[in-house]
């Protein structure tokens, strides 16, 4: 089994503070929100994010092209700096690369960006790149597994989760949907090194699945000038219906049980998410706001980053030195879930 060896983050420079999201999207409607709307900005579980440029960018016209060169441009940066900081911890150096998994589903580029930083950051010529597309917010644990997948012993692996959410919708209209991505989402990367076998903790199975006459629960559709976002009500309670039976079959077929287990690295989504979550990993163990703290921490810190979120909260349950298996758990469009485990 393929191993873990590390994990860096990166995120822009402009911070949105929650506590501004109201008064910015009334401004962009030229009109007060209902205040069935306000309450969306209150149930996030979010203090602050970080987005690519500053407000005054999302407020005005943005051609496809103007994303795009932003999306490369910020790209960049943030790759170098999270596979960067992800090298040094590991003590490699680009060139020790064989692999690049790339993920991200808010923008897109040919070649793709992992191609681009092969020169950049002096990765070798011959190294493999593997660009992933379509997997929202399933794409930390699933593209940690298709790293694990693609790294046998005596090999190394670079993946990179890089999403730029706040560039994918426009923000002219600020219908609900718009409003809902206003509040919730942000920018972020993460890239973790894996390698085929020595240090760090071990990958266990992982497991994906998607719901039949589950499409319309989330993703995108194509708009005249961004993405439209779908994304249903329900996800909470589809936590309990669905994604708890799912979790329950993986730990019985992998022999562990709930208390056996550290605290779990869980894709949040938003704060009702997290509730949902809590509910079924730590049912009885404290109040449900105090439940999951390293995932409520990182939405709190940094939104909804889609992807990336999960290394975020991952790489601080790394850093408290776990002794037990670590669970890793998201879900995305599809309607997909997907479970894997790190054990120590």
């Amino acid at each position: 089994m393929a191993h873990l060896r590390s994990i860096g983050t990166a995120v822009p420079d402009t911070v949105l503070l929650q506590s501004e999201v109201l008064s910015i999207i009334e401004a962009g409607r030229g009109m007060p929100m209902p205040g069935r709307m306000q309450a969306i900005l209150v149930n996030t579980g979010i203090e602050q994010r970080r987005i690519a440029r500053p407000v005054d960018f999302y407020m005005r016209p943005r051609s496809w092209p103007e994303r795009a060169a932003t999306y490369e441009e910020v790209g960049k940066d943030l790759f170098r700096r999270a596979a960067g900081k992800a090298l040094d911890d590991a003590g490699l150096v680009p060139a020790d690369i064989d692999t690049i998994v790339f993920i991200s589903t808010t923008g897109t580029l040919t070649p793709s960006l992992p191609s681009r930083m092969v020169e950049l950051m002096g990765f070798d010529q011959d190294t493999r790149t593997v660009p992933l597309f379509g997997y929202g917010c399933a794409g930390g644990v699933l593209g940690l597994s298709v790293a694990a997948d693609l790294t046998p012993p005596g090999k190394t692996t670079l993946f990179v989760a890089m999403e730029l959410c706040s560039l994918a919708y426009d923000h002219q209209r600020m219908d609900k949907k718009d409003v809902v991505a206003a509040a919730l989402f942000a920018d972020g990367c993460a890239a973790a090194v894996v390698t085929g076998e020595g240090q760090g903790p071990r990958f266990g199975r992982f497991v994906q699945r998607v719901w039949p006459d589950s499409i319309d629960m989330m993703g995108w559709e194509i708009g005249d000038t961004g993405f439209d976002l779908v994304l249903a009500k329900n996800i909470p309670a589809f936590v309990a219906q669905e994604f708890a039976p799912l979790c329950d079959a993986y730990l019985a077929d992998e022999g562990l049980t709930l208390d056996a287990l550290a605290e779990p690295a869980c894709h949040p989504g938003g704060g009702r998410v997290v509730d949902a979550l809590a509910d079924y990993f730590a049912p009885a163990a404290a109040p449900v706001e105090e439940r999951l703290p390293a995932t409520r921490a990182v939405l709190r810190e940094y939104g909804n980053m889609s992807s990336p979120t999960v290394l975020f909260v991952l790489d601080r349950l790394m850093a408290q030195r776990q002794s037990k298996p670590l669970l890793l758990t998201a879900l995305g469009p599809g309607f997909t879930g997907a479970i894997g485990v790190l054990r120590p």
